[in-house]
């Protein structure tokens, strides 16, 4: 079974909910399944945790949300809000959240 990481970079919610979308649907299908939030997305955390947008929420109970960029959550002024959602903030790339652990057995979808 192929395993799928998506990547996501936008800010605009309605394509972040597609993500979340696709990424719960595959993990239904049987597929392994993990989300970056990085870039612009950071900020969208504390805007579905406020909300209880709920693919989100289905997204982070089934544990698919690998984790959240250290350096834009930074520079983006949420990282207190992103620390409050429990998410794991990664760093493993200059301060930001690389794709290389995933690269050997994930196909990678950058959105």
């Amino acid at each position: 079974m192929k395993k799928y990481l998506f990547y996501g970079m936008t800010g605009e919610k309605m394509c972040f909910q597609h993500i979340l979308m696709n990424a719960v649907d595959l993990s239904e299908k049987g597929y392994e399944v993990k989300i970056i939030f990085e870039g612009a997305s950071v900020k969208l955390v504390p805007v579905f945790e406020e909300e209880k947008t709920p693919i989100y929420v289905k997204a982070k109970e089934k544990g698919l949300i690998a984790g959240v960029c250290f350096a834009c959550a930074k520079v983006m002024n949420v990282y207190d809000e992103v620390v409050k959602s429990e998410l794991e903030l990664i760093n493993d790339m200059m301060g930001h959240a690389g794709i290389a652990k995933y690269a050997d057995e994930y196909e990678v979808i950058s959105m």
